[in-house]
């Protein structure tokens, strides 16, 4: 029997990006499912990339979301992504669940306590000699 192909990286990328605009409307899987008329557990695998979004149902995600369809694939080369590079480090974490919670945290604080913030997650990482300030 052979195993599941991985998820395709741009399925993988546009889930992310679905993952980020759902949690940044602070809506639910299972909002997000019953806007178009599918399951949360079919808009978890959207998000993780593990199924493909047809255009229609990602044109009626985008249309709940309040964003363009284009949002979606921003960050992606067409040529492909030099694997760890910056934005890509930057790309997955803000497609994260994780990623998505602390930048919204974040943007709900003063300036002066989002350097206090970054202060404390700075102290938690290892000493690199080219690490990005």
């Amino acid at each position: 029997m052979q195993p599941f192909p991985a998820p395709h990286p741009v399925d993988v990328h546009v889930g992310g990006r679905l993952r980020l605009a759902r949690t940044l409307k602070g809506c639910s899987q299972e909002t997000l499912g019953q806007s178009i008329g599918v399951s949360a557990q079919q808009v978890q695998k959207y998000e993780s990339g593990a199924n493909r979004i047809s255009a229609s149902a990602l044109f009626r995600l985008c249309g709940f979301l309040g964003r363009p369809v284009g949002w979606l694939f921003e960050g992606l080369d067409p040529t492909g992504p030099e694997p760890g590079c910056p934005a890509d480090i930057v790309a997955a974490l803000m497609s994260s669940r994780e990623g998505a919670q602390l930048a919204t945290a974040m943007a709900r604080l003063s300036p002066v306590m989002r350097r206090k913030v970054l202060a404390v997650v700075k102290a938690f990482l290892p000493d690199e000699p080219n690490a990005v300030d």
